[in-house]
């Protein structure tokens, strides 16, 4: 019996390989790269011009944490660009009195 189960276990894996479709397998997709430029209404700004509660918050949260990058939109929402030691970079938003926001 266990015979009988391997042999149609072989016959029908062998099945499913010659079934794929042979023009499908061949074709070629073409990548298109589209380019678009983001625009969340941020401004860059100076770092030492952030809110010191938003400095405060990021040093109290990630005391390992240094900010490369500052912006600033409409709604006083600030968007800070971080490198932590290890290497990684994330990217934080606070609003001026250092809570954070998720976005």
């Amino acid at each position: 019996m266990k015979k009988l189960v391997f042999a149609l276990l072989f016959v029908f894996a062998g099945l499913g390989v010659y079934a794929q479709d042979s023009d499908l397998a061949q074709a070629e997709t073409e990548a298109t790269e589209v380019a678009a430029e983001v625009q969340d209404d941020f401004t860059e700004i100076a770092v030492d011009e952030l809110p010191a509660a938003v400095q405060e918050a990021v040093s109290t949260n990630y005391p390992s944490a240094t900010i490369s990058k500052a912006f600033v939109n409409e709604s006083e929402q600030y968007k800070l660009e971080v490198a932590l030691e290890d290497g990684t970079t994330g990217t934080l938003y606070a609003d001026a009195e250092g809570n954070w926001i998720d976005m």
